[in-house]
């Protein structure tokens, strides 16, 4: 695919889209952490369920803490892997407190550091809570990526590379967030809604769908 056609791509999701951000529901650094951690092989829907009633109980690492690994079951048990994410959770917290005063850090390595947080998850949170135009390459991310051949890559970090690489810095802060939309909703994993996709005359996937 070659830059203009990326460029008009990257135009039109803009313009359906001004001010995209994660489904997430959050208020906080530390809100968003803890979602985009239970997020792992769960939807963001049934991640909103279960930290409604949990950010209620506790939105502070210390709160969080003191609930303790039985007390965070309770919120999350609907979510897949709760077991170990409950654990994760109650390590990150922490962490928080021991290091970092009880504060999310705006740094790479430090968020890495957390259990249960990998590159994905630190690039969400530097993206979102802190505006780095980082880009955090999920399933959709990646589909979406081969599919229309926008960054084609082998798997998730040669595909971020590549789109590091070749979306233009005022696209950079949102694109992620585009992409993850467009893979959710339009161009979905069994049958990508071709006929009804507003870049389908830019999109080099050969088997396209009415």
């Amino acid at each position: 695919m070659n830059k203009e056609k990326r460029i008009e791509i990257l135009s039109r999701l803009r313009q359906n889209n001004p001010k995209p951000t994660t489904e997430l529901e959050y208020s906080s650094p530390f809100e968003l952490l803890i979602a985009v951690l239970l997020s792992a092989q769960a939807t963001d829907v049934s991640v909103n369920k279960a930290t409604r009633g949990l950010f209620k109980a506790a939105n502070t690492p210390q709160q969080m803490f003191d609930l303790g690994v039985d007390g965070v079951k309770q919120y999350i048990k609907t979510i897949g892997l709760f077991n170990s994410k409950a654990e994760n959770v109650i390590k990150t917290c922490r962490m928080l407190l021991d290091l970092h005063c009880g504060e999310v850090p705006e740094n790479r390595e430090a968020l890495e550091a957390l259990p249960g947080v990998g590159r994905k998850t630190a690039n969400v949170v530097l993206n979102t809570a802190f505006g780095w135009p980082t880009i955090a390459v999920d399933t959709h991310i990646f589909r979406v990526s081969n599919r229309t051949n926008f960054a084609p890559g082998k798997d998730v970090d040669a595909v971020e590379q590549k789109l590091l690489k070749v979306v233009p810095a005022e696209f950079k802060l949102d694109v992620h967030h585009w992409l993850i939309l467009h893979g959710r909703y339009t161009c979905t994993a069994r049958k990508p809604k071709c006929g009804s996709c507003l870049i389908e005359d830019l999109c080099e996937f050969k088997e396209k769908t009415e």
